[in-house]
This record gives structure tokens, sequence and C-alpha cells, in this order.
């Protein structure tokens, strides 16, 4: 799996150095303040030297006037410089260019705003002088809170500025500089001050910035990472789907194979019950593998009408055996063949076995309760417990993914909290809302409200539940009521496990079946005379072929035969070209039911049947 990018640690004292991005930024900052403050000074150099120029000799204050004009114009030069530099230049290159020429700028500055106060000394009567000194003054404390981003760049302004001035006092202000003088010099302390502090406000500025950046950083890290796992399991799945379905697949033909072949009735009712079961283990692994592709984002949700009968009846042989292992008795009240709730029906399902399945496992007496009863025009699905509880500090987060409460660790230690959570994951996913209410060494009632919908008509549970339902139909037929079959059948699959599963299965319908592993054994069996009627092909295989074109060869060379492809990997590209042509798929494990109406269609019924 490919790691996200890396994250540097972050260091987010108050005095944590500021990245070189930052200080690109401040130095930005005080570039653009800079020009401001130089862009300004040609228009107020001109005023001051038309007012100096009424009454005394101004060559001096214009030629102040025009070193601003031709300062303003190379900074405006400077700065399409530096806007072209900051496109090629890293931000370290950049900062480390510019930040001197900058400190040069400010110190010229500086030496420009102080000159009047030089040119004039002597000459200039204190009207004027004072204005001189007051727009110093304004110029330097301005650029205090505006120029102070990069703070040596202000101290060069500040010091060429100001305080560069301060001697020149005595000779402006001869009558009034002791006075004047300390006023001066309190105002150079404030604007020092005033200037840290802006300072400070800045770079706490970039740094709250960069702090901000670093969490949306590591944000972006975990959810990718987080991203990167799910799909990584997700695809483990979806790669694992084959293999993980092989002995389930070989439970189902097995399990038919026996109920065809068994002659005693006492072992009708277990029968039923295995096969349930294997369909229910069926069921319960396909929700699993679409709860993974759902969280994905490749599977839409899909809600129709759900028979509650139907669903606990299977909930109930499900877990019959095991409720009668511990030693507790599993009830289902049955609320009616009327009783449906609109729902995603593997995902229903998936929670209510949850939901069964944590009541047996921290039950140590007494029994278990699935029932549902109406509320708000809706139906509640009910299970109840007469276990261990959960504490009142503990409901909050019973639903929380890995968490289990303390007292559980002591009842059972093999769990990893997730059953609950994948039941709070169901309902969220159709949109149902969910709870419980529980009292600690009292027991447990957990819910699922879901809104009514009149379900499909179907055989009644009661029937379904017992052994009737596997009774001989007529002589000739299997438990199951299928009626015999003959013809032939090639099936290509190379797990032996499978294999003999097929094969059982085959013999006890009637049908001659003869078996492969790769495409090497299936045109052996063909070159030597048999001619299939039905071929029937895994898609993986070991030896790296591939079904699908396996099954297209075959089906070209036998064209008077049917073929389908059997698979555990239902959405793989392979297999939706093979539907996109017009094979059939079965996804494993098989239904069996299904499988003998397809090969009813393939073969030929036994004569006499």
């Amino acid at each position: 799996m490919a790691s996200p990018a890396a994250v540097p640690p972050a260091d987010w004292s108050d005095d944590a150095p500021i990245s070189s991005e930052g200080q690109a930024r401040l130095l930005e900052m005080t570039f653009g303040f800079l020009l401001t403050s130089i862009f300004v000074l040609p228009l107020v150099s001109l005023a001051l030297t038309l007012f100096y120029a009424r009454e005394n000799d101004a060559r001096g204050m214009w030629l102040w006037c025009g070193f601003y004009a031709l300062f303003a114009l190379a900074m405006s030069v400077q700065r399409r410089i530096h806007l072209r530099d900051r496109e090629r230049l890293d931000a370290q290159a950049l900062v480390r260019k510019w930040q001197p020429r900058l400190e040069t700028c400010a110190l010229l500055h500086g030496l420009g705003i102080s000159a009047p106060l030089a040119i004039v000394a002597g000459h200039a009567g204190y009207d004027f002088a004072l204005l001189l000194l007051v727009t110093n003054a304004a110029i330097v404390v301005g650029n205090a809170t505006l120029q102070t981003p990069v703070l040596g760049v202000f101290m060069r302004l500040y010091m060429a500025g100001w305080n560069a001035s301060l001697p020149l006092l005595v000779w402006v202000f001869p009558e009034h500089w002791h006075a004047i003088l300390p006023l001066a010099l309190l105002l150079s302390l404030a604007i020092y001050r005033h200037a840290q502090r802006t300072h400070r406000f800045f770079v706490q500025q970039i740094r709250l910035e960069e702090r901000g950046a670093q969490m949306a950083a590591r944000y972006l890290a975990a959810r990718d990472e987080a991203q990167a796992a799910l799909e990584e399991k997700n695809r483990f799945l979806r790669t694992a789907a084959h293999d993980l379905r092989q002995p389930v697949h070989a439970m189902g033909l097995l399990a038919a194979a026996i109920a065809r072949r068994n002659r005693d009735h006492g072992l009708d009712a277990p029968l039923a019950d295995l096969q349930r079961s294997v369909h229910s283990v069926n069921q319960m692994f396909n929700a699993l593998l679409d709860l993974s592709r759902i969280e994905g984002g490749h599977v839409a949700v899909h809600a129709t009408p759900v028979a509650l009968d139907g669903l606990f009846g299977d909930v109930l042989t499900l877990f019959r055996e095991e409720a009668r292992t511990r030693g507790l008795q599993l009830r289902v009240r049955l609320p009616g063949p009327e009783a449906g709730v609109l729902a995603d029906a593997d995902l229903l399902r998936q929670a209510v076995v949850n939901l069964v399945h944590n009541a047996l496992r921290y039950t140590l007496q007494g029994g278990v309760l699935l029932t549902a009863r109406r509320r708000r025009a809706g139906w509640q699905i009910e299970v109840w417990d007469t276990g261990v509880g959960v504490a009142l500090e503990d409901q909050l987060r019973i639903y929380s993914p890995f968490y289990r409460p303390q007292h559980a660790w002591g009842i059972d230690n093999n769990g990893h909290g997730l059953g609950l959570a994948v039941v709070a994951r169901c309902a969220k996913l159709m949109g149902a809302d969910y709870g419980l209410a529980s009292r600690l060494g009292r027991g447990s009632r957990f819910w699922l409200h879901l809104p009514e919908a009149r379900p499909i008509a179907q055989a009644p549970v009661a029937a379904r539940l017992d052994s009737a339902a596997w009774s001989t139909a007529e002589e000739g037929r299997d438990r199951l009521g299928l009626a015999p079959l003959a013809g032939h059948c090639l099936v290509i699959d190379d797990d032996p496990q499978v294999a003999a599963a097929w094969a059982a299965l085959l013999q006890a319908w009637g049908v001659t079946a003869r078996f492969a592993s790769c495409a090497g054994e299936a045109w052996e069996l063909v070159d030597r005379g048999f001619t299939p009627q039905a071929i029937l092909c895994d898609q993986r295989l070991r030896s790296g072929e591939s079904g699908f074109d396996i099954l297209r060869a075959l089906m070209a060379h036998c064209p008077d035969a049917h073929g389908a492809m059997v698979s555990g990997e239902l959405h793989s590209p392979e297999l939706q070209e093979a539907e996109s042509e017009g094979y059939l798929v079965l996804p494993k494990p098989l239904d069996v039911v299904r499988l003998h109406a397809v090969l009813a269609q393939w073969l030929h019924p036994r004569p006499g049947h």
C-alpha cells in the first residue's frame, strides 16, 4: 500500500521558527508597505517644497523632491524584478536575495525622510520646521505599524529616518529644542515598542497560518491513509472472495447431494436445517462483501419490502443450534405475514443477525427473544436478552467500533467490538433508527426502527421451519422436490474439494459429469469423445488461465452445448464481459435450486419424470 506523503513534525511553540515560505510572505508584506510609503513621498515632497519656496531658497528641497521621484521610479522597476524572481526562485532563495535589498531601500528611505530637516536647519521658520517634524513623525509611526513584518527593514528606516534626525533638532529649533527633544525621544521609544509588538503580531499571524496548514496537511494525510487502508481492505476482500467462497460453495453442493441420497426420514429436519444454514452463511457472506463495497462507495443501497416473518425464520434456523449448545432458550415471536419493512434485505439481515449473535454471546442463563411491534407508522425490530446488560456510562459508546465494556472481556475475550458497530453502520446506510435500553446485570433490549412496507406473499414461515417442507413430494424427487436429470456436463474447477462436491451432487441428480482443472484436461476429455451438453467453468484457475477464455473456446468447439461461468468474484471485469456477451454467470456459493433449474433447461429430465 502506498503511503501518503509525509508531513514534517510540527513545532507549535510560540518561539517556533518560521518556514522559508512564511519568511517569504513576511517579506512580501514588507515590500508592499515599503512601496506604498515611497510612492507617496513624491507628492508629499512636492507639497512641502512648494510651501517652503514661497519665502526661502528651495533648491535643496527641489533636489529632495527629485530624489524621491527617481526613487519611486526605481522601486517600481525593483517590484517587477521581484515578481519575476518570485516565479522562478524558491522561498529560501527569494528571502536570501531580497531581504538585503529591502533593508538597503529602507535605509535610503529613512535618510530621505530626515534629509529635509538637515536642508532647512537654520533657514526655516518655526512653523515650517514643526510641519517637517510632524510629517517625519507621521511617516515613521505609520511605517511602525505597517513596515514591521520584517523587523530589520523597519529598524533601518527607523534609525535613519527618526533617530538620525534627533541631533538636528538643536539647530532646527534653537529656542525650543530643550522641550521638543525630550518629547521626540519619548516618541522614539514608543515607536520602537510599538514596532516590536506589531512585528510579533505579524509573525504570530504567519505562525498560526502555518499551524493551520500543518493541521490541514495532517488531516489530509490521515484521511488519505484511512482511505488507502479501506481500499486495501476492500481490495483484499475482492481478491480473496474466490478462495473464501470455495468452502461454503462445496458445503452447499454436498448438503444438496446428501439430501438427495437420504432415505432416513429422521434426518429430514437436520438436513433441512443444514441446507438453510448453508444458505444463511451464503447470505451473510454476500452481505459482508457488499458492506465492504458500500464502504468503498461501489454499491448503492436498494430498499425493498422485506417480510419480517421470513427474516425471523432464517435467523432462528441459523442460531437455534448455538442457543441449544449454550443452554439458552431462543424464541422468535413472528409478527405475522403482513408485517414488512422497507429496507435493504442484506443489510437488515446482517444487522438482525449481529444483534441476536451479540445477545447470545453475553447471555449466560435465560434466553433471547426476537420480536417486532408497530411503532410510529413502522415496525420496531427488538432483540431482548437476560444477559449481563450494559452500564449507563457505556451505552453511548456501545455502537462504536472496537469498543467493549470492561465486564464483557470476562465473559468472552474473543470479540473485537465490531458486531454492534456493523449494526450501526447498516442502520445508517438504510436511514433506520436504532438504540438500546439496558440495566446492568438484568439484560438488554436492542432495537431497529424501519418504515412499514407490505411484503411480497410467500410461504408461511411456520411451514418452512419444520421438516414438513422437506417431506417427499412425490416418488423419485429429492427432499427439495427436484426431479432427476439426464445428460452430460463438463465442470472445470481446480479445487479438489469443490470438484468432489460437484461430483456428488451431479451424480445424485443422475447427470454424467466429467471434471477438469485446466484447459488442457478439458480438451483431453473432449478429444476422447466426451460431448458435453452443459459446461460450467470457474473463473480463477491456479494455472493462471482465464476461465472465460476456456469457456468461449469450448463453446465454439461444441456449438450445441450451453455454458456458464461460476465464480465468487462477481464484479471482476472478465465476468462483466461474460455477462455483456450473453453468458450466464452463477455466483458462488451456488443456489442449488437455481442450478437445478438451469441444468433442467440445458439437459433433459430423466424419462418418466
